[in-house]
Protein backbone atom coordinates (compact mmCIF):
# COMPACT_ATOMS: atom_id res chain seq x y z
CA UNK A 1 0.00 0.00 0.00
CA UNK A 2 1.48 3.34 -0.99
CA UNK A 3 1.48 6.48 1.15
CA UNK A 4 -1.33 8.17 -0.83
CA UNK A 5 -3.57 5.15 -0.40
CA UNK A 6 -2.78 5.00 3.31
CA UNK A 7 -3.87 8.61 3.83
CA UNK A 8 -7.11 7.93 1.97
CA UNK A 9 -8.03 5.12 4.36
CA UNK A 10 -6.79 6.77 7.55
CA UNK A 11 -9.96 8.86 8.22
CA UNK A 12 -12.15 5.81 7.75
CA UNK A 13 -9.94 3.76 10.06
CA UNK A 14 -10.04 6.48 12.74
CA UNK A 15 -13.82 6.75 12.40
CA UNK A 16 -14.18 2.98 12.83
CA UNK A 17 -11.82 3.04 15.82
CA UNK A 18 -13.97 5.64 17.56
CA UNK A 19 -17.32 4.17 16.56
CA UNK A 20 -16.66 0.54 17.42
CA UNK A 21 -14.47 0.75 20.54
CA UNK A 22 -14.68 2.05 24.08
CA UNK A 23 -13.50 5.43 22.76
CA UNK A 24 -16.98 6.10 21.33
CA UNK A 25 -18.61 7.54 24.45
CA UNK A 26 -15.78 9.83 25.62
CA UNK A 27 -15.04 11.11 22.11
CA UNK A 28 -18.67 11.78 21.17
CA UNK A 29 -19.39 13.17 24.65
CA UNK A 30 -16.37 15.47 24.37
CA UNK A 31 -17.50 16.76 20.99
CA UNK A 32 -21.01 17.38 22.31
CA UNK A 33 -19.60 19.07 25.43
CA UNK A 34 -17.52 21.35 23.20
CA UNK A 35 -20.59 22.26 21.19
CA UNK A 36 -22.52 23.02 24.40
CA UNK A 37 -19.68 25.12 25.84
CA UNK A 38 -19.28 27.21 22.68
CA UNK A 39 -23.02 27.75 22.31
CA UNK A 40 -23.04 26.15 18.85
CA UNK A 41 -25.43 23.52 20.23
CA UNK A 42 -28.28 25.29 22.01
CA UNK A 43 -29.54 22.96 24.72
CA UNK A 44 -31.32 25.06 27.30
CA UNK A 45 -32.19 23.75 30.72
CA UNK A 46 -35.88 23.47 31.57
CA UNK A 47 -37.59 26.54 32.99
CA UNK A 48 -38.56 26.10 36.64
CA UNK A 49 -39.98 29.51 37.43
CA UNK A 50 -43.48 28.67 36.23
CA UNK A 51 -46.03 27.07 38.52
CA UNK A 52 -45.86 23.29 38.44
CA UNK A 53 -48.11 21.94 35.72
CA UNK A 54 -47.61 18.25 36.31
CA UNK A 55 -49.64 16.07 38.59
CA UNK A 56 -48.18 15.17 41.97
CA UNK A 57 -45.55 12.48 41.94
CA UNK A 58 -47.60 10.42 44.34
CA UNK A 59 -50.87 11.04 46.11
CA UNK A 60 -50.35 8.55 48.93
CA UNK A 61 -51.86 9.81 52.22
CA UNK A 62 -52.60 13.19 50.66
CA UNK A 63 -48.90 13.90 50.18
CA UNK A 64 -47.52 14.92 46.83
CA UNK A 65 -44.14 13.40 47.59
CA UNK A 66 -42.89 10.20 46.09
CA UNK A 67 -42.68 7.76 48.97
CA UNK A 68 -41.55 4.72 47.12
CA UNK A 69 -38.46 5.23 44.98
CA UNK A 70 -35.94 2.94 46.63
CA UNK A 71 -32.36 3.56 45.57
CA UNK A 72 -28.91 2.28 46.43
CA UNK A 73 -25.86 4.52 46.91
CA UNK A 74 -22.48 3.90 45.30
CA UNK A 75 -21.34 2.13 48.45
CA UNK A 76 -24.44 -0.10 48.60
CA UNK A 77 -26.49 1.73 51.26
CA UNK A 78 -30.28 1.83 50.98
CA UNK A 79 -31.83 5.23 50.28
CA UNK A 80 -35.29 6.52 49.40
CA UNK A 81 -36.13 9.67 47.50
CA UNK A 82 -38.64 10.56 50.22
CA UNK A 83 -35.65 11.24 52.52
CA UNK A 84 -35.21 14.49 50.59
CA UNK A 85 -38.69 15.86 51.29
CA UNK A 86 -38.60 19.60 51.87
CA UNK A 87 -35.76 20.22 49.41
CA UNK A 88 -35.69 20.99 45.74
CA UNK A 89 -34.45 17.80 44.11
CA UNK A 90 -32.51 17.70 40.83
CA UNK A 91 -32.87 14.15 39.48
CA UNK A 92 -30.78 13.26 36.43
CA UNK A 93 -31.04 9.87 34.71
CA UNK A 94 -27.81 8.96 32.95
CA UNK A 95 -25.46 6.15 32.00
CA UNK A 96 -21.72 5.97 31.46
CA UNK A 97 -22.22 4.62 27.90
CA UNK A 98 -24.42 7.59 26.86
CA UNK A 99 -22.45 10.38 25.05
CA UNK A 100 -25.05 13.15 25.70
CA UNK A 101 -25.09 12.19 29.40
CA UNK A 102 -21.30 12.44 29.54
CA UNK A 103 -21.46 15.78 27.70
CA UNK A 104 -23.82 17.48 30.17
CA UNK A 105 -22.16 16.16 33.35
CA UNK A 106 -19.48 18.87 33.70
CA UNK A 107 -22.24 21.49 33.76
CA UNK A 108 -24.29 19.53 36.29
CA UNK A 109 -21.24 19.05 38.51
CA UNK A 110 -20.41 22.77 38.33
CA UNK A 111 -24.01 23.63 39.29
CA UNK A 112 -23.95 21.06 42.12
CA UNK A 113 -20.89 22.74 43.66
CA UNK A 114 -22.62 26.16 43.58
CA UNK A 115 -25.93 25.15 45.22
CA UNK A 116 -26.77 25.14 48.93
CA UNK A 117 -27.08 21.44 49.87
CA UNK A 118 -29.50 22.34 52.67
CA UNK A 119 -31.99 23.57 50.07
CA UNK A 120 -31.20 21.70 46.84
CA UNK A 121 -30.37 17.99 46.59
CA UNK A 122 -28.87 16.24 43.59
CA UNK A 123 -29.79 12.67 42.70
CA UNK A 124 -27.66 11.43 39.82
CA UNK A 125 -29.50 8.24 38.96
CA UNK A 126 -27.25 5.84 37.03
CA UNK A 127 -28.93 3.37 34.71
CA UNK A 128 -25.71 1.42 34.16
CA UNK A 129 -26.27 -2.31 34.48
CA UNK A 130 -22.74 -2.62 35.82
CA UNK A 131 -22.24 -0.13 38.71
CA UNK A 132 -18.46 -0.58 38.44
CA UNK A 133 -18.50 1.12 35.02
CA UNK A 134 -20.36 4.11 36.45
CA UNK A 135 -17.96 4.28 39.40
CA UNK A 136 -14.93 4.14 37.12
CA UNK A 137 -16.22 6.99 34.97
CA UNK A 138 -17.06 9.15 38.01
CA UNK A 139 -13.63 8.56 39.52
CA UNK A 140 -11.88 9.31 36.22
CA UNK A 141 -13.73 12.63 35.89
CA UNK A 142 -13.50 13.59 39.58
CA UNK A 143 -17.26 14.06 40.04
CA UNK A 144 -18.40 14.34 43.66
CA UNK A 145 -22.18 14.66 43.34
CA UNK A 146 -24.23 11.86 44.92
CA UNK A 147 -24.90 8.92 42.61
CA UNK A 148 -27.60 6.30 43.09
CA UNK A 149 -28.85 3.19 41.33
CA UNK A 150 -32.53 2.20 41.13
CA UNK A 151 -33.56 -0.88 43.07
CA UNK A 152 -36.47 -1.75 40.77
CA UNK A 153 -38.31 -0.28 37.83
CA UNK A 154 -38.79 3.47 37.78
CA UNK A 155 -42.24 4.94 38.35
CA UNK A 156 -43.53 8.13 36.70
CA UNK A 157 -42.19 10.76 36.27
CA UNK A 158 -38.79 9.04 36.16
CA UNK A 159 -39.64 6.31 33.63
CA UNK A 160 -38.25 8.13 30.61
CA UNK A 161 -37.73 6.43 27.26
CA UNK A 162 -34.56 8.43 26.66
CA UNK A 163 -31.51 9.60 28.54
CA UNK A 164 -30.26 11.95 29.69
CA UNK A 165 -33.47 12.97 31.35
CA UNK A 166 -33.86 15.46 34.17
CA UNK A 167 -36.74 15.96 36.60
CA UNK A 168 -36.86 18.85 39.05
CA UNK A 169 -39.02 18.33 42.13
CA UNK A 170 -40.15 21.23 44.29
CA UNK A 171 -39.94 21.00 48.10
CA UNK A 172 -43.53 19.67 48.10
CA UNK A 173 -42.61 16.84 45.73
CA UNK A 174 -44.45 18.30 42.76
CA UNK A 175 -42.73 18.08 39.39
CA UNK A 176 -41.60 21.65 38.74
CA UNK A 177 -39.83 20.90 35.47
CA UNK A 178 -38.79 18.03 33.23
CA UNK A 179 -36.35 17.87 30.34
CA UNK A 180 -35.55 14.90 28.11
CA UNK A 181 -32.25 15.24 26.31
CA UNK A 182 -28.98 17.04 26.87
CA UNK A 183 -28.95 20.52 28.40
CA UNK A 184 -26.54 23.09 29.82
CA UNK A 185 -27.49 23.45 33.49
CA UNK A 186 -24.59 25.59 34.70
CA UNK A 187 -26.16 28.95 33.88
CA UNK A 188 -26.99 31.89 36.16
CA UNK A 189 -30.63 31.70 35.04
CA UNK A 190 -31.07 28.04 35.94
CA UNK A 191 -29.27 28.46 39.26
CA UNK A 192 -31.53 31.41 40.12
CA UNK A 193 -34.61 29.39 39.16
CA UNK A 194 -33.60 26.56 41.50
CA UNK A 195 -32.92 29.02 44.32
CA UNK A 196 -36.31 30.66 43.77
CA UNK A 197 -38.03 27.27 43.84
CA UNK A 198 -36.22 26.42 47.11
CA UNK A 199 -37.59 29.45 48.99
Amino acid sequence: MNRKSLFQWLPLALFALVLFTALRTPVLGGIQRGLLATGLWKADAPATDAAPTATPVSSTSGSAYLHNLPLVTLDGKQFNLSDLKGKVVFVNLWASWCPPCVAEMPGIHALYKKMDPKKVAFVMLSLDENPAKAQAMLKRQGYTFPVYFPVGSLAPPFDSNSIPSTVILGPDGQVAARHDGMAEYDTPEFKAALEKLAR
